[in-house]
């Protein structure tokens, strides 16, 4: 990972729109009724409606979504007391993670208030404004002051981060290594140095899962805290310990356990050394461990290391634990956030690192495969599956201890409800993944020299979606799959150019001559084309011997398409092929085509586009509502792009009644229906959404759906083709690893399909 300069840091923070958050708006405003509804007159109703009930303020604002992240600044980071103002970057910040892991809005406020009475009354008098409140750097020992007296005198889940978070995340850690090292928590010896908040809410933690309080050694900047020590605060007494060691060496030997959350560098190698067989060490301090990596791997083989750092195996990270914590918690409106729920959080975590890990996880921190061990005890902070796990538990944990004023009836839906919150999957494309899975097809990778494609020929075997062929060189590929730590267990790998493939070469060769005749294809020239891949593949599905086939990462679409047209042909009817992009936004589903294949259509190929769109949206259980767009509308440029949409909307609304489709028209009309709809009260697509965008071109299809996809709009799925007789797909160049696999559970669903009409067929 490259490391960020200072230059870097202010950049980011100060280019564009300077800080990290922003209010967007979530209800129409572009007409004056609008604005009506949303302030006076209207705004009144709901007012009056929470006057009567309280409640239903989460009912009629966004409070259930709004979480305050409130600091006085006095121990921002590894920085110190620097001052509420000096200490806002962190609070933006903590409120992007809040929102990009969690789905949930933030205001941070920074109080100018170092007085923990004052700082008391400020926070409850704001706390109506918010379904949660986050408190966030504040030092020791106010803060436990303030987090007791909050917690006590409010009625909505509230949790100071700085304790809670890292206790909550790294006792999962803690879990999980216990376990690979054969120890029990009640018996192991534990060192804590550090006795602030943090270390203070670990150690009570570690204790509520079952650690010995006579087996905890707490260490501060004075040394170990015992009972002869007469200068210990109400916080450290209940720590004291009875052995009359005095030093962090003397508590370190023979111990089983060393927490860190204190300075760097303060733990020696001769340390570690000393502790007991197995030793566990998490060195916490920000932005450098206890002891360094190095010297923590050097000192003992048989090491657990964690630290907070992201270079580094097993970051205990807090990101792991408060926005999943704070979901649950406003998801079933709790009162509180009670030790139930945070136990429930650390279960969850450390039972997700069990699981297998996604490859998107994998590919997020440029890793090979990883698996629950001795460098993974706990979840990466990118796994979007903690989204999906942690939050359930931590809601469920709320309403069977008594404090959510809701139930969650239905997990399934709450699941499907987290899933499309965080756009990491959506129920579309769960629903091809089942279908997928229950009839899985032969696919045919045929760019298998790319990692990506070994990748999700892996992947897409492990879900259970398809049965993969390789093509290529089978020690070329076996290579990259050992350097990545890739299994290649059932998979089918095809040299076509070995000499064992000569009689299929002639086969597909003299077929493909044979249908390609009167084009002025011969043999010779077919069976040169057997030694590249696509028509090699494209020739096996052709052939029966696959049912689907994945290209695109490397090769020149343009040559792709044409050896698709030349092998599988296009279907009856139509002239032209098409592909179309499905983009998940905040708004819904949307269709947009042709994004990969046509340049500068002509009108016959627009029409072709649009039938092939309308039976695709169809595929994919949508009703289309389809907008052909233009920089103009309906003629009033009649020339060019416009006049050709013109013409064949016209066509359309002739010949294929059916269809619910108009245009030409502006983008900005399309989505907007109300404007629509006032301004062209004749348009077909009166009254109706549009979820499928025709473009008049290639480029400005191309641009929109990449637009969308990098500033963060959407999601996409696709390319998806559309007009072949066969499921042959073609992929974006450098397509990632996880659109392959979603673009192989689409080819195999196709092969379904065309396997269905073949039996209607012969029926």
């Amino acid at each position: 990972m490259a490391k960020a300069t200072r230059e870097d840091a202010l950049l980011y923070h100060s280019q564009g729109k300077p800080g990290k958050i922003e209010v967007v708006p979530t209800k129409p405003y572009s007409s004056q009724r609008d604005l009506s509804l949303a302030y006076s007159p209207g705004v009144a109703e709901p007012c009056l409606e929470i006057q009567k009930d309280p409640n239903t303020a989460y009912d009629y604002t966004s409070k259930g979504n709004l979480v305050a992240v409130i600091s006085n600044g006095t121990a921002v980071l590894g920085l110190g007391d620097i001052g509420a103002m000096a200490g806002k970057p962190v609070m933006e910040g903590k409120g992007l993670l809040f929102k990009i892991f969690a789905g949930i809005d933030v205001f941070d406020i920074e109080v100018d208030e170092k007085d923990p009475e004052k700082f008391i009354q400020i926070v409850k008098a704001i706390a109506p404004t918010f379904g949660g409140i986050n408190l966030e750097d504040i030092k020791a020992p106010e803060c436990f002051e303030i987090e007791d007296r909050l917690k006590a005198e409010l009625d909505i889940p509230l949790m100071h981060d700085d304790q809670h978070g890292t206790a909550i995340v790294s006792s999962a850690g803690l879990i999980n290594a216990l376990e690979l090292v054969g120890k029990k928590i009640e018996d192991v010896k534990i060192v804590v140095n550090g006795a602030g908040a943090a270390a203070n809410s670990c150690t009570q933690l570690y204790i509520m899962l079952g650690a010995k309080l006579e087996n905890i050694v707490m260490v501060d900047s004075k040394g170990v805290i015992n009972k002869q020590r007469t200068d210990l605060n109400s916080r450290k007494k209940p720590f004291a310990t009875d052995r009359t060691i005095t030093t962090l060496g003397e508590a370190v030997k023979d111990s089983d356990v060393f927490l860190g959350l204190s300075i760097a560098n303060v733990l020696t190698k001769e340390m570690v050394q000393s502790m007991n067989a197995n030793p566990i060490v998490f060195g916490l301090a920000n932005p450098n461990p206890e002891i360094s990596y190095e010297d923590a791997m050097s000192a003992r083989p048989d090491i657990i290391f964690a630290t907070g750092r992201s270079d580094h195996p097993n970051q205990i990270n807090n990101v792991l634990g408060f926005p999943y914590i704070f979901r649950g918690a406003l998801d079933v409106r709790a009162k509180t956030i009670n030790e139930e729920m945070k136990l429930a959080a650390v279960k969850a975590i450390a039972e997700l690192t069990k699981q297998p890990v996604p490859d998107v996880v994998n590919a997020a921190y440029d890793l090979k495969r990883i698996t629950f061990g001795r460098e993974y005890i706990i979840p990466k902070p990118l796994d979007p599956r903690l989204l999906t796990i942690v939050a359930p538990a931590v809601a469920r944990a709320a309403m069977e201890s008594g404090v959510a004023r809701i139930e969650i009836k239905d997990w399934k839906a709450y699941n499907e409800k987290l899933s499309d919150l965080m756009g990491n999957d959506n129920k579309m494309l769960r629903r091809f993944y089942d279908t997928a899975r229950q009839n899985p097809k032969r696919v045919v990778f045929s760019e298998s020299n790319h990692i990506n494609m070994i990748k999700a020929a892996e992947a897409a075997l492990a879900e259970g979606i398809c049965f993969p062929i390789m093509l290529g060189n089978e020690e070329k590929i076996a290579s990259i799959a050992a350097a990545n730590d890739i299994d290649l267990t059932g998979i089918e790998i095809v040299n076509l150019r070995h000499d064992r493939e000569e009689e299929r070469r002639a086969k597909y060769a003299q077929i493909l001559a044979d249908k390609r005749s009167r084009e002025g294809m011969t043999y010779d020239e077919a069976y040169e084309k057997m030694y590249e891949r696509n028509y090699f593949g494209m020739m096996m599905v052709e052939n029966g011997d696959a049912d689907a086939l994945i290209t695109g990462v490397y090769t020149k679409y343009a040559d792709t398409v044409q050896a698709a047209k030349d092998v599988i042909g296009i279907r009856d009817g139509l002239n032209h092929i098409a592909a179309m992009h499905i983009m998940n936004t905040k708004k819904g589903t949307f269709f947009l085509t042709d994004t990969l294949f046509n340049r500068h259509p002509t009108s016959e190929a627009l029409i072709d586009i649009a039938k092939l769109t309308h039976d695709t949206v169809k595929f994919f259980a949508h009703e289309p509502v389809m907008a052909m767009l233009s920089y103009s509308n309906f003629g009033s440029d009649k020339v060019g792009s416009p006049a050709s949409v013109h013409h064949v909307v016209n066509t359309l609304h002739k010949d294929y009644p059916e269809m619910i489709v108009d245009g030409e028209m502006q983008v900005t009309f399309a989505l907007d229906k109300e404007l629509r709809d006032k301004k062209f009260p004749f348009s077909k697509l009166a009254g109706r959404s549009v979820n499928t965008l025709i473009f008049p071109n290639l480029s400005s299809a191309n641009t929109a759906y990449k637009m969308m996809i990098e500033m963060g709009l959407a999601e996409s799925i696709g390319p998806i083709q559309m007009g072949l007789n066969k499921p042959v797909h073609i992929l974006d160049v450098e397509s990632s690893v996880r659109d392959i696999v979603n673009m192989t559970a689409i080819a195999v669903l196709d092969a379904i399909v065309e396997e269905i009409k073949i039996k209607n067929t012969t029926k």
